[in-house]
C-alpha cells in the first residue's frame, strides 16, 4: 500500500473495468520517465534515423554515378540497334519495294483489264443482247402462234365437246336421277310417319295412360295422406325433444346446486379461512426471510471475490513494476461491463484504497 502511495497521486486511483486505458505519467515516476525517455531515444531513434539517411545517401550516390549513365547507355544502344535500323529499312526498303509492286500492278494488271473491258468485253456484250434480243423476239412470235393455235385445238377438240355433253346429256340424266330420288324419299317419309304414329298411340294407350291414372287417382291421394301424417309426427316428435330439454336443463341446474353446496363452498371457505392465512403467515416468516438471507449471502459472496480478484491484480502489478518496470504498450482492459454488484465493489474498494 506504501508503494502505491508513493507512485500515484491520491484520488487518481484507476478504473479498472471502466473501459479507460491507464495513462503512462500515472503508472510510473517521474524520475523514471525522465531517465527511461532519453534512452529510448538514443537506443531506438538515433540508429534507425542513421541507417535510413545512410541508405538515402547511398541511393542517391547510386542514382547519379551508375543508374542513370547506365540507364542513357543502353537507350542510346536500343536505339542504335533497334530503332535506327528499322526506321532506315522502312524509310530505304519496305516503301520503296511498295511503291514499285504497286506501280507494276496497275501496269500488269489494271490497265490491261481496263482496255479488256473497254475494247473487248463491252462490244462483245453489246453484240450478245442485240441477238438475245431479236432472237427472243422471234421466239416470242413462234409461242403466241402456238398458243393460238393450241388453244384452239383445245377449245374444239374438248371444251365445246363437254359442253354439249353436259348441257344434252348429263344434265337431263341428273334431273331425271333427282326426280327419282325426291320420289323415293317421299314414299319412305310417308311409310316412316305411318309407323311412327301407330307406335306413338300404341306406346301411349299401353303404357302413359295407366300410368297417368295411376299417379292421379292412386299416388297423388295416397302421399298426401301420409304427407299430413309425417308432418302430424314430426311436430309431435318436436314438441317431445323440447318438453326433454326443459326436464333436462332443470335436473342440470338441480345437480349442480347441490354439488355447490355439498363440495364447491366448503372447499372455497377451507381454502380462504384457512388454507390462505396459513400460506400468507408461512411466506412471511419463513420464505421472504430465508430469500433475504440467501440474496444476502450470495451478494456478500460475489464482494469477497470481487476484492479478493483486485487485490491479487493489484499486487501483481505492483511486484511486475518492481521487478521490470512498466511495459512499453498499454495495459489491456477489460471491455466487458460490469455488472452491478461488481460496480458497488470496485467503488468501496477504490474509497477504501483512498483512505489508505
Amino acid at each position: 500500500m506504501g508503494m502505491v502511495d508513493l507512485e500515484k497521486a491520491p484520488g487518481a486511483q484507476p478504473q479498472v473495468g471502466q473501459g479507460e486505458p491507464v495513462r503512462r505519467s500515472d503508472a510510473e515516476g517521474c524520475l523514471a520517465v525522465a531517465i527511461r525517455i532519453p534512452v529510448r531515444i538514443v537506443v531506438l531513434v538515433v540508429p534507425v534515423r542513421m541507417v535510413w539517411d545512410a541508405l538515402v545517401v547511398a541511393g542517391r550516390f547510386l542514382r547519379d554515378t551508375v543508374l542513370r549513365p547506365v540507364g542513357r547507355a543502353l537507350a542510346w544502344l536500343g536505339r542504335a540497334v533497334f530503332v535506327w535500323p528499322l526506321v532506315g529499312l522502312w524509310r530505304y526498303v519496305v516503301v520503296p519495294l511498295a511503291k514499285g509492286a504497286g506501280w507494276l500492278g496497275y501496269v500488269l494488271l489494271v490497265v490491261p483489264a481496263v482496255w479488256l473491258y473497254r475494247w473487248v468485253l463491252t462490244p462483245v456484250g453489246q453484240g450478245l443482247a442485240w441477238f438475245f434480243t431479236r432472237v427472243g423476239a422471234v421466239l416470242a412470235a413462234i409461242g403466241r402462234g402456238l398458243y393460238a393455235g393450241l388453244a384452239w385445238l383445245g377449245r374444239y377438240l374438248a371444251v365445246v365437246p363437254a359442253v354439249w355433253l353436259y348441257r344434252w346429256v348429263l344434265t337431263p340424266v341428273g334431273h331425271g336421277l333427282a326426280w327419282c330420288g325426291r320420289q323415293v324419299a317421299r314414299g319412305v317419309g310417308l311409310v316412316v310417319t305411318g309407323v311412327g304414329f301407330v307406335l306413338y298411340w300404341t306406346f301411349r294407350v299401353l303404357l302413359v295412360l295407366p300410368a297417368l291414372a295411376v299417379w292421379r287417382w292412386v299416388l297423388a291421394p295416397v302421399g298426401r295422406a301420409l304427407a299430413v301424417v309425417g308432418r302430424e309426427v314430426a311436430d309431435a316428435l318436436g314438441h317431445a325433444w323440447r318438453i326433454a330439454g326443459h326436464l333436462s336443463r332443470a335436473v342440470g341446474r338441480f345437480l349442480g346446486t347441490v354439488l355447490r353446496w355439498t363440495v364447491a363452498e366448503p372447499a372455497r371457505w377451507v381454502y380462504r379461512g384457512v388454507l390462505t392465512p396459513v400460506g400468507h403467515a408461512v411466506r412471511d416468516t419463513v420464505l421472504r426471510p430465508l430469500a433475504e438471507a440467501g440474496r444476502g449471502a450470495g451478494r456478500a459472496a460475489r464482494q469477497a471475490l470481487a476484492s479478493a480478484r483486485l487485490s491479487v491484480r493489484q499486487a501483481r502489478a505492483d511486484v511486475r513494476r518492481m521487478l521490470f518496470g512498466e511495459s512499453a504498450g498499454r495495459r489491456p482492459v477489460d471491455r466487458r461491463e460490469p455488472s452491478a454488484a461488481e460496480a458497488r465493489t470496485l467503488g468501496s474498494s477504490t474509497t477504501a484504497l483512498t483512505k489508505d
